[in-house]
């Protein structure tokens, strides 16, 4: 059974950085990619970033040069580095993986940018 388990959210301030991990309980390399979503209160959940099982990356807009996704195959952990945040990154991040057509989800980790 797949899971995946969300860390690394809490409240920042604009301007500051957060690492977000995704532990997954089975061999990451086993799953086509591998990404991060979010999704803010009354908005729908939108892609932020992806990473196939070859590292190649995909990023929105809105958080190239200031997000990076990374894999660590060994711990079977997704990284999500995210820097130079600001109040409309406030969201649930979910991590997420896709095998076969078939997404996982984890439970999601709250990410708050005020001041």
């Amino acid at each position: 059974q797949v899971q995946l388990v969300e860390s690394g959210g809490g409240l920042v301030q604009p301007g500051g950085s957060l690492r977000l991990s995704c532990a997954a309980s089975v061999m990451i390399v086993t799953f086509d990619a591998m990404a991060w979503y979010r999704q803010a209160p009354g908005k729908q959940r939108e892609l932020v970033a992806s990473i196939t099982s070859s590292a190649n990356t995909y990023y929105v807009d809105y958080v190239k040069g200031r997000f990076t996704i990374s894999r660590d195959n060994a711990k079977n952990t997704v990284y999500l580095q995210m820097n130079s945040l600001n109040p409309e990154d406030t969201a649930v991040y979910y991590c997420n993986a896709e095998k076969y057509k078939i997404n996982y989800w984890g439970q999601g980790t709250q990410v708050t940018v005020s001041s």
